[in-house]
């Protein structure tokens, strides 16, 4: 079984608070990938970064002082073409996802995950390393094009650092 996983396509780190014109840029490459993932048969999940009003007082509110995803927020949203319908989705409060790494786990026949989304450099490394840790002889793929970071830079070096995890850049 594989699975594609959808990490924060959100307003806010598209177009919103943390937006960047490289996440804007890859929303048509992740529309896509959903689209032949779909027609391949394979399962899709998505994650939300979520933060609640209370967000400035947690210790990543501290450490990025921009309020974002906020639950509830358009900023929260999933960006609008890009459609969610039937796909499990985890909620996310920080850069991993505990609950996707269990959804996945549970999966008796799984034997390849493909990261996709936003940011390459926090989020997508985060959940892929967890991912890595909790199954480690499950196929693990990012794929490059599909992903932005924070930066430029900061999205190679990500892209370099999971490679030497043995996670396949695509």
């Amino acid at each position: 079984m594989k699975v594609l996983a959808v990490i924060d396509m959100q307003n806010d780190f598209i177009s919103g608070a943390l937006g960047t014109f490289a996440a804007q840029a890859i929303v048509p490459a992740v529309r896509r990938r959903i689209a032949e993932a779909h027609a391949a048969g394979e399962t899709v999940v998505f994650t939300l970064d979520t933060h609640t009003e209370r967000y400035a007082q947690t210790q990543e509110g501290r450490k990025l002082p921009v309020p974002h995803c906020i639950r509830g927020t358009d900023g929260w949203k999933l960006e609008s073409s890009l459609d969610a319908s039937g796909c499990p989705v985890f909620e996310k409060p920080g850069f991993g996802s505990p609950a996707l790494i269990e959804y996945l786990r549970s999966l008796p026949d799984l034997t390849e995950v493909e990261f996709v989304g936003l940011c390459t450099d926090i989020c997508v490394i985060t959940n892929a390393l967890m991912l890595k840790g909790a199954l480690p002889e499950v196929a693990i793929r990012v794929r490059a094009s599909a992903c932005a970071g924070v930066t430029p830079q900061s999205h190679e070096t990500a892209l370099a650092a999971m490679k030497m995890c043995q996670i396949e850049i695509l």
